[in-house]
């Protein structure tokens, strides 16, 4: 009598998409200026504060570790940190770094905001 068993089938966890994206040009440039910090920063942390003309402004900062309630994401090589609140505030945006004539700096664009004030720097969804 042959008997077989079964393995169940396990399958490997399923990635999440990370709610914000960063282009080429805004990981290079976060690693730049990452490299010339001392010591040496462990990763960016990427949010949505409250503030601004609009009810809501975009904060970026060096962390040294995540936060209790964080989402750590990884793009080449570069950790970024996310807290809960504003996961849901930046799904689907994508940060660049941008330089032109009128100054350089980095540029969300995010599809959840419904409006934006005249200075650019606060929204409101």
């Amino acid at each position: 009598m042959a008997t077989t068993t079964s393995t169940p089938n396990v399958e490997a966890p399923v990635k999440k998409a990370p709610p914000v994206n960063l282009t080429q040009t805004a990981i290079n440039k976060v690693k730049e200026i990452m490299a010339q910090q001392n010591p040496v920063p462990n990763g960016l942390r990427v949010g949505v504060v409250g503030g601004g003309c609009s009810g809501f402004q975009y904060s970026m900062s060096f962390e040294n570790a995540a936060g209790l309630m964080d989402k750590v994401y990884e793009f080449d090589g570069l950790k970024v940190f996310v807290d809960a609140t504003s996961v849901m505030y930046l799904n689907g945006a994508t940060v660049d770094y941008v330089e032109t004539l009128e100054g350089a700096g980095f540029k969300f664009e995010n599809p959840n905001v419904k409006t934006t004030c005249g200075c650019g720097s606060s929204f409101s969804v």
